[in-house]
């Protein structure tokens, strides 16, 4: 048995009137595609540049860290603790631990000749609290740096910034 079709609806569009879609125009898909292309074009450059500031923050807070753990491992154990430094490599070292800092950043050392060995820079903590002294300079490509500075007498950690204009 067949069943009769059910009841057949006629749809009428009025005169002046137009049956449109749901659909998008090609020009409201171009002015979406400006727009996110205006947005990358505004928020790649500004991340690239939040990336290399933080990297710099952070091999700073390196130093300064691995600087102040040598002082009081000096200090605690009783044992005199070197920081070496390879300015080629962009590596610093304390005992086992090792920090490899960017490459893109300018590493200068200035440190004590006595202590140093061959192409290493040295800072040396000693028990008593004070070091061989020294300067470490970071510094970002065309931008600005930093002097971190390790006082001979004291052993203190201070930082500088500096501009490179």
């Amino acid at each position: 048995r067949l069943d009769a079709p059910g009841p057949i609806t006629m749809t009428t569009v009025q005169p002046g009137t137009s049956r449109r879609g749901t659909g998008f125009t090609i020009v409201e898909l171009l002015a979406a595609i400006t727009i996110v292309g205006l947005l990358l074009a505004v928020s790649v450059p500004a991340s690239l540049r939040f990336y290399d500031s933080m990297q710099y923050r952070q091999a700073v807070r390196d130093i300064i860290t691995t600087l102040g753990m040598a002082r009081y491992h000096a200090v605690n154990t009783g044992k005199a603790q070197d920081v070496t430094l390879d300015p080629r490599k962009k590596l610093l070292t304390l005992g086992e631990e090792a920090v490899q800092l960017p490459q893109a950043f300018n590493l200068v050392v200035s440190s004590a000749s006595e202590v140093n060995r061959g192409e290493l820079a040295v800072i040396r903590f000693y028990p008593d609290g004070g070091s061989s002294g020294g300067d470490i300079d970071l510094e970002r490509p065309g931008a600005s740096g930093v002097t971190i500075t390790v006082d001979w007498l004291m052993g203190g950690i201070s930082q500088q910034v500096y501009d490179l204009d």
